[in-house]
């Protein structure tokens, strides 16, 4: 049996009622997708390459919480699985959230530099991480190597950095 994680109302509300991944989910309730970018000093996003059988694309760290934690309790938890790195003194900003009649979500924007030497990855996950432009991103947009999940993860980031 998968993970015990939490359902969420239309309004992105813990409802108290959990499941088990790969459960069919009950309607009118949804799981929570977290989702955090971060951006160094140079201007770069770091993104992550998900191994084959997840996928073999592009993104930037996420998944779900577990029962019990909060959104925020999750992101740092995802961060701490697939990177190896301890980001709960990190000032998280929420850019977007929402439900989208699939997943509630909440994605997050952090400013750090991190050193690719520090990173120890998630193996079962991930099979490589790197900083990437905003120039290769846009790059990778256009040529389809990031999902319509992360296209809309960076559209909203791009976004939110002009107006902020």
């Amino acid at each position: 049996m998968g993970e015990l994680r939490e359902l969420y109302d239309i309004n992105s509300n813990p409802t108290g009622i959990t499941y088990h991944k790969g459960e069919p989910i009950p309607e009118g309730y949804y799981p929570m997708v977290v989702m955090v970018v971060i951006r160094n000093s140079k201007g770069e996003f770091l993104m992550q390459k998900r191994v084959p059988s997840k996928g073999g694309d592009w993104g930037v760290t996420g998944g779900h919480p577990k029962a019990g934690e909060t959104p925020i309790e999750g992101i740092i938890t995802e961060v701490s699985e697939e990177l190896g790195l301890d980001f709960s003194k990190e000032d998280f900003i929420l850019y977007d959230s929402g439900c989208d009649g699939h997943d509630c979500y909440k994605m997050y924007f952090v400013n750090k530099d991190v050193d690719l030497k520090d990173i120890t990855i998630q193996v079962e996950e991930l099979t490589e991480v790197r900083w990437f432009s905003m120039d290769e991103l846009n790059h990778m947009v256009e040529t389809k190597e990031l999902n319509e999940n992360q296209n809309a993860c960076f559209k909203k980031v791009v976004e939110y950095l002009k107006n902020n």
